[in-house]
């Protein structure tokens, strides 16, 4: 079985750099990509009436947000899989990782300057709690 490298998504610039970097990796490593976005909560709200109702939660973004950029990434032969992971980005990402006992974790460096370094950082959290090696990707310009 291939390895895994997983990446977080927000939907943000630095992100989708750090997603364009799993990429590159998976691609040279031959491992298969996995992107997570994280959702806090899961609030859930309906709209319309009737037959006519759409469901609307973070859930459903978060999953959203990960599909959109897995399918901006896909080409070759590389596979690329995405979900949803409920909690903190950092938590979620690490929890992702153990369950599908991923070779790496890669993460942008957003927010590892000024006051964001001295109060923490998902690259940060993630660097000290993951159970596999962590990539911190430069992601300096990229919003």
């Amino acid at each position: 079985m291939a390895e895994t490298i997983v990446v977080g998504v927000d939907g943000s610039g630095t992100a989708r750099k750090a997603a364009e970097v799993a990429r590159d990796l998976a691609g040279a490593l031959g491992a298969r990509l996995h992107v997570v976005s994280a959702f806090d909560t899961d609030r859930t709200e309906v709209f319309g009436s009737g037959s006519d109702r759409w469901i609307v939660s973070d859930a459903g973004e978060a999953e959203r947000v990960a599909r959109e950029v897995a399918a901006a990434l896909a080409g070759g032969d590389l596979k690329i899989t995405y979900s949803a992971a409920r909690g903190k980005p950092a938590e979620a990402l690490v929890r992702e990782a153990d369950r599908l006992e991923a070779k790496m974790i890669v993460v942008g460096n957003r927010r590892m300057q000024g006051l964001g370094r001295v109060l923490g950082s998902v690259a940060n959290s993630v660097a000290h709690s993951a159970s596999c090696d962590v990539y911190i990707a430069n992601t300096y310009g990229a919003d």
